[in-house]
């Protein structure tokens, strides 16, 4: 479609005052405003024309096999025109992402030109690239040729494994240890490997008495890390998980921390299960070893979709413990409100506590200590920190209910929730308590 632009539009609207500003210096020069207009409408005529002739341009449209949530990444766009021209460039996103900004592009007739897209996901999904806006100007700025062309891409947005990958790395040194071959972790475990000779600074408590006896030396014993522990990832996806904060749901926000969790337990030798729940069970995996289990558990995730309905603890904590057959770290991610709310969640984690090592993890409503930070200049302020402070109590309420039942109880802001997670996890295993 060839249509004027805002040049063209001025230099119109130039004629008027330009034919009163004639008629004014002089009656007979009313001709120039008409003049003007003929000069004006010529010149786009010239332009829109040019326009018909050309330019063409091919495109091609690149992207990656899948988006990551909360990442930036780059689709490609290709171009090719017949001769050298500039183009802007609008593409429609539909779906969990950020609209693309508007591109001015220079198409050259020698080479493609790539342009990247950049996409950064919110949520979860499908973003699709539907169609592309290709816009043109003559040579005189007065005509414009829009062309929208049809895509039809789509995407899909999966757990965000790339986060994953990076955080792993800072966890390099502390798996190194835990890698395919035995290797000993002195003072760490309690699975018997070997006795040795006690030497000065070794832990006495390591002493083996009777063989010490039997050969008339100190002998202590020697233990490693034990492997093959049951971690179970239990992820609630009901209402309350799918708060947005900093950008983000509390729903992936938790899935990025669990993945990296699973990286971790199964680097160490563990088996990772999952569980995903709501009103009722979502998906359920058997607790199973090797680092192909993190594809597993990575496309689980993926599969999970954003719920409205509120979750009920009674019912898929005690299918969930029913399920598991061994005593096993399970760790719980969810949220709660305060504590009329929390109170069949504090007692079927309870129950869940009596054979399992529970881990409740949520984050931290840095909302409402934001709100307590502030300076009250009013009494609406005033309403809201009191409000808060109510909250937090309540919180706290909950999180001594829990602990006085066995539940070792973690919460930490957005920016922790990963490492805090990896520390639990390194420090129950440092003391022996799954």
């Amino acid at each position: 479609m060839i249509h004027p632009t805002a040049r063209a539009a001025l230099a119109l609207g130039a004629a008027a005052p330009l034919a009163l500003a004639a008629v004014l210096a002089s009656p007979a020069l009313w001709l120039f405003g008409v003049a003007w207009l003929g000069v004006v409408l010529a010149a786009f005529a010239i332009d829109a024309l040019a326009l018909l002739r050309g330019p063409r341009v091919v495109l091609e449209t690149r992207c990656p096999p899948s988006l990551h949530v909360g990442e930036r990444e780059n689709a490609t766009l290709v171009l090719r025109g017949e001769r050298r021209s500039t183009f802007n460039v609008v593409v429609d996103v539909e779906g969990p992402a950020a609209a693309i900004p508007p591109l001015t592009v220079e198409a050259s007739a020698e080479t493609n030109v790539e342009v990247p897209l950049p996409i950064r996901t919110e949520r979860r999904g499908t973003v699709r690239l539907a169609a592309i806006w290709l816009r043109s100007f003559g040579n005189l700025g007065l005509a414009a040729h829009t062309e929208r062309r049809h895509l039809g891409v789509e995407v899909p947005v999966v757990p965000n494994i790339v986060a994953v990958k990076r955080q792993a790395l800072a966890f390099a040194a502390a798996d190194a240890p835990l890698g395919a071959k035995p290797q000993h972790q002195k003072g760490s475990g309690t699975e018997f490997e070997a006795l040795r000779e006690h030497t000065t600074g070794m832990d006495t408590r390591a002493i083996d008495w009777k063989h010490s006896a039997r050969h008339r030396a100190l002998v202590c014993k020697e233990f490693q890390t034990e492997r093959n522990h049951h971690v179970v990832l239990a992820l609630d996806t009901g209402r309350l998980m799918g708060e947005v904060v900093d950008g983000l749901t509390k729903l992936d926000r938790a899935c990025t921390a669990l993945l990296l969790l699973s990286y971790v337990s199964l680097k160490a030798g563990d088996r990772v299960g999952f569980c995903a729940f709501d009103d009722r069970t979502r998906a359920f995996l058997t607790p199973a070893g090797g680092m192909s289990t993190l594809t597993h558990v990575q496309r689980a995730f993926a599969a999970l979709d954003y719920r409205l309905e509120e979750t009920n603890f009674t019912l898929t904590l005690r299918e969930l413990a029913g399920r598991l057959t061994r005593r096993s770290l399970v760790i719980v991610a969810t949220d709660f409100v305060d504590t009329v709310t929390a109170g069949l969640m504090v007692d079927n984690l309870g129950h869940l506590a009596k054979r399992h090592l529970v881990l409740f993890a949520t984050l931290a409503e840095t909302s409402l200590t934001r709100h307590l930070s502030a300076d009250l200049g009013g009494l609406e302020d005033v309403s809201r920190a009191v409000v808060a402070h109510d909250l937090l109590r309540e919180r706290r309420a909950v999180f001594a209910r829990l602990a006085r039942l066995g539940v070792l109880c973690m919460e930490a802001p957005v920016e922790r929730l990963a490492p805090e997670l990896i520390n639990r996890y390194l420090a129950i295993k440092a003391r022996d308590l799954i």
